[in-house]
């Protein structure tokens, strides 16, 4: 959001790895972000830069603070995490920097939110979080793998239509994916987290010849985290990387840009994301997106917990 925590308390850019928080810079961004969220709804989830870790351990204070979160009314007792509607959606918003752990606070509340769900109300299901689990990107590269192995199933199981990430300052669409597979109940996966930022954009992909990290580079450093290790089966079996465009990446693009999800029916949505530098009436990517729920039913409220 504002980048406050790249910069000294003074002021001044931090280009090293020491990171203060300059929080001036979140008035700053309100003022200039203030002709639009003025006009359009605007929801946030936090990101490593929402961080800005302080004295007595506390973390987050900006970000709580900035914003309103229906936190409460969705059951949730963190800002870090909550659910609403609109438009015949039901909305996630997941935490990546906060416990995603089976047995920890959110994956509860995520638990009893998604069993509490109506989708003759709500029929379409999208979920946010920050940190991608689809990425092909040599940025931030498998850096999430432990929340996937945590939340996928539950996920899954629940039918979520759509996943939209940022964290890669770059573009990127899966076709329809469950655990490293081509599933045509899974969730379309989209990586928008090309809106803009003073890191530049991300251009190299893991599976290009030299580009592939090594695994002891891809832990989640803020959650302290380490799950992501060779692919057991399938095209990349027995290595860290694919060796082309693995087949669940779908379209991908090094350019700044943003989207907009439009709801024609409970089953027909349109995508399309454009690139900052082309017309509007340009598409860089556009895709209708077909939820099937004759074909991939959802688990029932009262299966939960016995899956």
């Amino acid at each position: 959001l504002s980048y406050a925590d790249t910069y000294f308390t003074n002021g001044t850019a931090s280009n090293t790895p020491i990171h203060e928080s300059y929080q001036p810079r979140w008035d700053y961004w309100g003022r200039y972000m203030q002709p639009l969220i003025s006009s359009v709804p605007t929801m946030v989830i936090e990101g490593d830069n929402e961080i800005e870790e302080q004295v007595g351990n506390k973390k987050f204070v900006a970000y709580s603070s900035q914003f309103a979160f229906p936190s409460k009314e969705s059951g949730s007792s963190s800002t870090l995490y909550y659910s609403f509607n609109a438009g015949g959606i039901h909305f996630i918003m997941l935490g990546s920097y906060v416990s995603y752990d089976k047995s920890g606070d959110q994956y509860k509340w995520l638990e009893k939110d998604l069993a509490s769900l109506d989708r003759k109300v709500t029929p379409w299901l999208v979920a946010t979080w920050h940190a991608p689990w689809y990425n092909t990107y040599t940025a931030h590269y498998r850096e999430a793998e432990c929340m996937r192995v945590q939340m996928e199933d539950l996920l899954y199981k629940h039918g979520v239509d759509i996943v939209f990430n940022g964290h890669v300052n770059a573009y990127e669409r899966s076709n329809r994916v469950y655990n490293y597979t081509l599933d045509p109940c899974g969730p379309v996966y989209i990586t928008v987290g090309d809106g803009g930022n003073r890191e530049k954009i991300a251009i190299t992909h893991a599976d290009e010849p030299g580009n592939c990290p090594k695994p002891s580079t891809t832990p989640d450093s803020f959650m302290g985290g380490f799950c992501a290790f060779n692919f057991t089966s399938g095209p990349a079996a027995g290595k860290f990387c694919w060796d082309k465009q693995p087949d669940y990446s779908a379209f991908r693009d090094s350019s700044f840009g943003y989207g907009i999800l439009e709801v024609k029916n409970e089953t027909r949505a349109l995508w399309i994301w454009h690139r900052n530098q082309d017309l509007y009436q340009i598409a860089g990517d556009a895709i209708y997106i077909v939820r099937q729920p004759h074909n991939c039913p959802t688990v029932k409220p009262e299966e939960v917990h016995k899956t």
